[in-house]
């Protein structure tokens, strides 16, 4: 490997890029720019005001914020001490903080903001471990001892330096790729958390692993949004990029994405599937309120579209007659798609679940990969990734490289290589269930691997519904033909031990209120959208036109209409925003024993 740890990669960067721009942000309406050699600089003062606290190799250092340049920086201070950075998602409530904080043995705690210090001060008293807390966001709190500031850490840490100005570069030089470098602990939609150690090792592998499999260079600009606390942001859009000298650009919120794509104009971002079924959603209902003419235009596109990228994934000759038709359809139609996600995306990055194939072809379609990709935080997180050159809508794309997997007799895929966590912190029995004796991890996931060697993923093993007939019904894959009807925003499918399959669906409040409203229909919230006449019957039409090409006993028979949103507020939603099953169908028990009776 090219660096022998995560802090030496960092501090490598001040010697051979200092002038490029690493990192973006947004402050007070402009976009600031900090380069690699300043970013150095001040990891380094964060790294010395720790080692100023006595904070050594192998402590626990928590950081509890949303994405900011700031979070990058307490990663790197925390790496090239050789301590391990504890990862705590800001949406999380007090008494899971704390939970994290006791069991992780964490030392030091950083907290963004208020909101943040109030749920650790509310838990305080019962910290075992943790005996330092600092507010990132200082200039704009209210803190009160213990509380201190990171800017008055690096200042601690500037001193630090002057007096000791060798004393970083030996530290770091002692951190090796097989110590501890994080514990991420996982959401889980069930239990428990669990803390996955993942070394300095796990994480260069992958990402040299996935520099092999995509395209990007010092030339490029990202746009971060999704959770660092996740390890998919934080391998793509932190570790890759600084690794290959990228520019990192901060969007200010989720729900300022789309103004910031148009700032920045990324090159390339890493989202969950959420984005793309939005994105789409927009473009088939901006389409439907087009005249006749602007819509055949813009289907006729889609079909060149679609013929274009199939020639692409088969491998096959595009000619002069379909390349000219594509660049005029580009013309026409995609162009504007592709101005409003900045005009510059080399290709996106999906994971964390699955991506419908209908989207990821119709954005292939339109010139702007998606390159679906598949990971657990267990396996840091990249197993596989389909490629720029070698791509196919459906799946997850080839393994990466050095990384095996095969698939277990029941259909499990099972993933083996230097990427595979060292085991669940301080819970061996489950990290014995994980990881067999042949250091197999076991992904709890059931695929399999075609004649070209791409791998698909059928479903979460727990997830299968085996219905009171005998038929086995993978959920994911019918759930992903449901959402992209713009009249069904979230959508879970129940059937296990029933007679029938029925499902919880949350009506997409957008497109639902603007079919109310042209019918004269009023409502104030979802719940009151959902009683009114007609829309039952407008969401049944909707999963019957879909339900085409399913199985008589795959076909959702009744259905209930959701109250509210899937959230990680209401705790159907896990911080890396998977559906909890088990919480839906418990909110909605009553509802839905009264479809089967």
């Amino acid at each position: 490997m090219k660096y022998s740890s995560l802090g030496a990669m960092f501090l490598a960067k001040r010697e051979e890029n200092p002038h490029l721009i690493a990192y973006r942000y947004k402050e007070d309406g402009s976009w600031k720019s900090v380069t690699y050699g300043e970013a150095v600089n001040w990891g380094e003062r964060i790294a010395c005001g720790l080692a100023n606290l006595g904070i050594k190799k192998g402590d626990r250092i928590a950081i509890v914020s949303g994405n900011r340049i700031e979070w990058a920086m307490i990663d790197y201070a925390t790496q090239t001490l050789g301590a391990v950075l504890v990862t705590i998602y800001p949406s999380l409530l007090k008494e899971q903080v704390k939970y994290i904080l006791n069991d992780s043995e964490t030392k030091v705690v950083f907290a963004e903001n208020d909101v943040q210090i109030n749920k650790i001060n509310e838990t305080k008293e019962g910290l075992k471990h943790t005996e330092h807390f600092f507010v990132i966001d200082g200039e704009n709190s209210t803190i009160k001892e213990p509380w201190k500031t990171l800017t008055h850490l690096g200042e601690e840490g500037a001193a630090f330096l002057e007096k000791n100005p060798g004393y970083l570069k030996e530290v770091s030089a002692s951190v090796g790729g097989d110590d501890w470098a994080t514990i991420i602990y996982t959401s889980g939609t069930t239990g428990e958390p669990k803390g996955a150690i993942l070394t300095n090792n796990n994480l260069l592998s992958n990402v040299e692993a996935g520099l092999q499999c995509l395209p990007v260079t010092s030339d490029d600009e990202f746009l971060s949004f999704l959770p660092l606390s996740h390890v998919f942001e934080r391998m793509a859009g932190h570790f890759l990029a600084y690794y290959c000298s990228a520019t990192i650009a901060y969007a200010e919120s989720i729900d300022t994405v789309p103004q910031n794509m148009g700032e920045i104009k990324p090159m390339v971002m890493a989202s969950v599937p959420r984005l793309y079924e939005k994105m789409y959603a927009r473009v088939l209902d901006n389409v439907e309120m087009g005249s006749p003419l602007k819509q055949k235009i813009f289907h006729w596109a889609v079909s060149v579209g679609r013929e274009y990228v199939k020639r692409q994934q088969n491998k096959q000759k595009i000619g002069s007659a379909l390349q000219f038709k594509r660049n005029l359809a580009y013309k026409l139609v995609f162009s504007k798609l592709a101005e409003r996600v900045g005009g510059r995306i080399k290709f996106f990055i999906s994971g964390g679940a699955p991506l419908s194939p209908e989207i990821a072809e119709f954005f292939g379609a339109a010139g702007l990969m998606i390159l679906e990709g598949y990971g657990l935080t267990e396996t840091s997180p990249l197993i596989s990734v389909n490629r720029v050159d070698k791509f196919r809508f459906g799946t997850v794309g080839p393994v990466a490289p050095g990384v095996e997997v095969k698939i277990a007799e029941d259909g499990e895929i099972c993933a083996r290589g230097p990427n595979i966590m060292v085991g669940y912190y301080k819970k061996e029995a489950e990290t014995k269930e994980a990881i067999d004796e042949e250091g197999w991890f076991h992904t709890g996931d059931i695929g399999i691997i075609d004649e070209d060697g791409f791998l698909k993923i059928t479903d979460r093993k727990k997830n299968i519904i085996v219905t009171a007939g005998g038929k086995n019904i993978a959920p994911q894959p019918i759930e992903n033909i449901m959402i992209t009807s713009k009249y069904i925003e979230q959508f879970v499918m129940i059937g296990d031990r029933r007679k029938f399959c029925s499902a919880v669906i949350v009506a997409s409040e957008e497109n639902l209120g603007k079919w109310a409203e042209a019918k004269g229909l009023s409502y104030k919230t979802l719940e009151d959208l959902n009683k009114l006449p007609g829309v039952k019957e407008l969401i049944q039409a909707e999963i019957d036109r879909l339900s085409a090409g399913l199985a008589s006993y795959e076909t959702i028979k009744k259905f209930v209409l959701a109250k509210e949103l899937f959230s990680i507020e209401n705790g159907t939603l896990t911080p890396s925003l998977k559906v909890k099953r088990k919480v839906v169908e418990e909110m909605y028990a009553d509802e839905i024993e009264e479809l089967y009776k």
